[in-house]
C-alpha cells in the first residue's frame, strides 16, 4: 500500500473484531512508531501493549470512565450520558483485542536548566504524537483499525493507566491506542476542510 493511500484511507475506527492481534504485529507497529521524529533524538518513549483478558478489561472501563466525564464536561444530560454508556458496554464501542498506551519518560532530559521544563515536555509530547500517527498508519497497511483516545488524560484516569502499566509519576501518558480488526468495513469520514481554509502563505 502507498503511503498516501494509507494516509488517506486513516480514519478512526471505535468497533473490533474478537480476531487476535499478534506479537509480531504489535511489533510492527511499534517498529513503525520508533521512526518517528524525536525531539534531541531523545527517544524518551515507551509503548506499553495491554492485551492479557484483564489488562484489556481494564484498559476498557478506564476509557469508559473518561468518556462519561467528557460527556459531563460538554454538559450532555444525564439521560444522553446513560445512553452512550449503553452504547460503550452493550455495543463495545472502544473493545479492542489489544491497547497501546504510550508515554514519556520526563526523567530523559537534554535541556539540564529547569527553564526548559516546559518546551522540553512539549517536544517529548509532539514527538510521542508523531510516533502515534506513525504507528496508525502502519495499521492501516496491515487491516487493522486504531483510535485515539485522548480522554484517559482526565485528572484520577490517567493515574490509572500509569498503575495498569506498572510505572511511577516519572511517564507522562500521551495516548491510549485501541488497536484491532475493525468490526465493519472502514469508511473515511467525508471532507475535511479546503486547503485554502488551512493554509497562509506569507
Amino acid at each position: 500500500m502507498e503511503l498516501d493511500e494509507a494516509i488517506l484511507r486513516r480514519t478512526s475506527v471505535r468497533y473490533f473484531s474478537d480476531e487476535a492481534v499478534s506479537d509480531d504485529t504489535i511489533r510492527e507497529l511499534i517498529k513503525a512508531a520508533t521512526r518517528a521524529p524525536t525531539a534531541s533524538g531523545l527517544e524518551n518513549w515507551l509503548f506499553v501493549a495491554f492485551r492479557s483478558e484483564e489488562a484489556r478489561k481494564r484498559a476498557f472501563d478506564l476509557i469508559a470512565e473518561g468518556m462519561v466525564e467528557y460527556y459531563r464536561a460538554v454538559n450532555l444530560p444525564e439521560e444522553k450520558i446513560e445512553k452512550l454508556k449503553n452504547r460503550i458496554y452493550e455495543e463495545g464501542m472502544y473493545r479492542a483485542p489489544v491497547y497501546i498506551a504510550v508515554f514519556i519518560d520526563r526523567r530523559v532530559r537534554f535541556l539540564k536548566g529547569r527553564e526548559f521544563d516546559g518546551v522540553e515536555f512539549i517536544w517529548s509530547v509532539e514527538s510521542a504524537a508523531m510516533a502515534i500517527q506513525n504507528l496508525m498508519l502502519k495499521a492501516v497497511e496491515l487491516g487493522l483499525g486504531t483510535v485515539y483516545i485522548g480522554v484517559t488524560n482526565f485528572r484520577g484516569i490517567e493515574e490509572k493507566v500509569r498503575e495498569l502499566a506498572g510505572l511511577d509519576d516519572n511517564y507522562y501518558l500521551v495516548g491510549l491506542i485501541p488497536v484491532g480488526y475493525p468490526r465493519e468495513e472502514v469508511k473515511p469520514r467525508g471532507r475535511r476542510k479546503g486547503i485554502d481554509e488551512v493554509l497562509r502563505f506569507i
